[in-house]
């Protein structure tokens, strides 16, 4: 049996540790995603559900836990490292697209391979295919400003998917889209994700949207629990 794609176990985090005023945001969180496995997790706002894809995808540390990533712990590991694990085995999506404003889609799609050391024309290539398949082709040239918010995420998950990771993060990634802009952008993703095989965990308050994925969880008073 192949290794999970994400392994949390005990994350905890607190804000203001130790003081007076901390706030305990995560109170040891336990979760696996397999790989192929789309697992949704619903939480209201200030639940932590952010900061838990952070740490997750190694863009936060927490106070106590370990996260393991294709069964590999990332504890100990030097900001180099990290780095380097977060660039190739972890795509991002955000609720905003975080597009770079002066680069067309297709050298936004194109950027993260190269600074990942992949060759200009394979990273293009890979870009335009990307591109394609999730129906912007005829706008790589454009810049995000000349691109409708649909076409804008849908750039941002060609992006994410750019260096073929094997874990997928998504924060509210439709959740600045009217919602039937919304769904048709979501349909993408959940394409994406299927063809793709790699484990996806997606943080959304749609419930009609988590229930078309393998599983969901919810983060409440700091811990997780199913359903």
């Amino acid at each position: 049996m192949s290794e999970p794609a994400l392994e949390l176990a005990g994350i905890e985090k607190a804000y203001l540790r130790g003081k007076p005023g901390e706030v305990s945001v995560l109170r040891g969180v336990d979760l696996t995603v397999a790989r192929g496995e789309i697992v949704a997790m619903v939480a209201p706002s200030g639940a932590g559900k952010s900061t838990l894809l952070h740490i997750a995808g190694l863009l936060d540390t927490a106070n106590a836990g370990t996260v393991k990533i294709g069964g590999q712990a990332m504890a100990g590991l030097s900001d180099r490292r990290r780095t380097a694990v977060r660039r190739r085995e972890v795509g991002f999506i955000y609720q905003f697209h975080h597009l770079l404003p002066e680069f067309s889609a297709l050298e936004n799609v194109v950027l993260p391979q190269l600074a990942d050391g992949t060759p200009r024309a394979q990273a293009e290539m890979r870009a335009r295919a990307l591109l394609d398949h999730v129906g912007v082709a005829e706008r790589a040239e454009h810049r995000p400003a000349e691109l409708s918010g649909g076409e804008q995420q849908r750039v941002a998950f060609s992006r994410a998917l750019a260096n073929e990771p094997r874990l997928l993060l998504a924060d509210e990634p439709t959740g600045n889209l009217d919602p039937g802009t919304s769904a048709r952008v979501f349909e993408t993703l959940m394409a994406l994700v299927r063809e793709t095989g790699l484990a996806a965990l997606i943080a959304t308050h749609n419930m009609e949207l988590a229930a078309q994925m393998d599983r969901t969880v919810r983060l409440a008073n700091g811990v997780l629990i199913a359903g």
